[in-house]
């Protein structure tokens, strides 16, 4: 191929990643702009005590619904196009085996945790009712990330979010019992649903082939377990630091710590997300491994190009814009803004990786990296915490850094040399056998 069609490639490459990234970006905006009015209203109808007993429900929901992520629509985004309906018709049929199952789990976590806290049993309970309306949408939606029409997946995400915010917005303002708001905080994300359901199957009508029949489950079994076992992770390392903190320094502190991790790192979380949903499929759509590897080191640097002027700006500003924005009340959190928003530079680098390892097949050495991590940092968490709310802060950054970074360091190296990394699982894109 002459050089001026390989350049040229390589800049569409880039620019469909980029287009991706300014689908997914422009949608967290908006959503962004809305989550922090809704914060800014909650924050100032809410004591610290009670945004803590709110954090608790919500964390442990995030906790469950990881679950849900196990690797089987990620089998579609990178099935061969002769096995595509066979894997779709297998993973409908995983999904409604594996989402009720999370409801019946989640039910039974709510269930424990009525004897000491019934109203975030309450609304655990209710939440549960999430998973019964997913796997007749999900077949959909990894359909359409795989067929690169992340613009619409994007707008279907933010139109979701907008709904549940401004109904939470509706709702804490609606009801002026102070208790009632948690309430208000958890049951929009039930009642938007359905509209996330309707617009996905609008936007990709999908039906089963009965002929195609059905691949093997052991394939989705053996690629799900690291993706899984990398989602558990991730949503430990997210969200057992609140537990920690309501453990070892009470529900005021949690209130604090809450406040400081939505309005600062978890402004760029979602950001990060979006990089890690948009570099996967932008992966497995490349012809060969090394391609692949060009990809993932191209879209690196560009995360990082994209991330740390973001990052630098929302940690310099927070001083300014915290109390500004959420009130006097919450001035002292600005410092554990600024410094909970440092560690969204380490999952960057994180989320490209996890993109690159889950299209070469080693999903388990990408578990070990997410699972390590998630220790350090809540590890350092735990010993930091009894010693304030910053030490506690600085100490998750940077156990999150000591592991993520050299891992991402490493990982690069060995994809520029073109060595294949270590792992039980062949490349999930180039070898069809994993499907049978």
């Amino acid at each position: 191929m002459p050089l001026s069609a390989i350049k040229a490639r390589q800049t569409e490459d880039g620019n469909a990643l980029l287009r991706g990234l300014a689908a997914y970006g422009s949608a967290e905006l908006v959503v962004r702009v809305t989550r922090i009015l809704t914060v800014i209203v909650i924050a100032r109808r809410l004591s610290p005590e009670l945004m803590g007993a709110a954090a608790l429900a919500l964390s442990l929901f995030e906790l469950v619904r990881v679950l849900a992520n196990a690797g089987i629509g990620q089998r579609i985004i990178a099935a061969p196009e002769a096995l595509l309906a066979a894997t779709c018709n297998s993973a409908h049929r995983l999904f409604w085996i594996w989402c009720p199952m999370i409801t019946v789990l989640q039910l039974a976590l709510a269930a424990l945790l009525s004897a000491t806290q019934p109203a975030a049993a309450a609304m655990l309970a209710l939440l549960s009712l999430v998973y019964l309306t997913m796997p007749a949408g999900l077949v959909q939606v990894f359909l359409l990330m795989r067929e690169g029409r992340l613009t619409t997946t994007a707008r279907i995400g933010a139109t979701q979010t907008l709904a549940d915010h401004l109904l939470t917005l509706v709702l804490v303002l609606a009801w002026p019992d102070p208790a009632s708001i948690a309430f208000a905080i958890v049951l929009p994300k039930l009642l938007t649903t359905p509209i996330w359901l309707a617009a996905v199957r609008r936007a990709r009508p999908w039906v089963r082939d009965a002929a195609a029949g059905f691949v093997p489950a052991a394939g989705f079994v053996r690629f799900g377990a690291g993706v899984l076992a990398t989602e558990i992770a991730g949503a430990a390392r997210a969200q057992i630091d609140k537990l920690i903190i309501s453990a070892l320094l009470g529900v005021k502190a949690l209130g604090i710590w809450y406040f400081a991790f939505n309005a600062g790192l978890g402004i760029t979380t979602s950001f990060v997300s979006a990089f890690g949903t948009v570099l996967f499929p932008w992966l497995c759509k490349a012809i060969d491994r090394e391609a692949r590897a060009l990809r993932y080191r191209r879209g690196l640097l560009i995360g990082l190009a994209v991330f740390l002027p973001m990052t630098l700006a929302q940690v310099l500003l927070a001083p300014i814009y915290v109390p500004l924005l959420f009130g006097s009340q919450w001035t002292d959190a600005a410092p554990l803004v600024a410094l909970l928003g440092l560690a969204a530079l380490p999952m960057v680098a994180s989320a490209a990786t996890t993109a690159w390892l889950r299209a070469d097949g080693a999903t388990s050495l990408d578990a070990a990296i997410s699972t390590t991590a998630t220790i350090a940092a809540l590890a350092a968490l735990a010993l930091a915490a009894p010693h304030g709310l910053s030490m506690a802060a600085a100490a998750y950054v940077a156990g999150l850094a000591l592991i993520l970074v050299p891992a991402t360091i490493a990982v690069f190296t060995r994809s520029t040399a073109g060595t294949r990394l270590s792992s039980p699982l062949p490349s999930v894109i180039t070898n069809k056998e994993n499907f049978a």
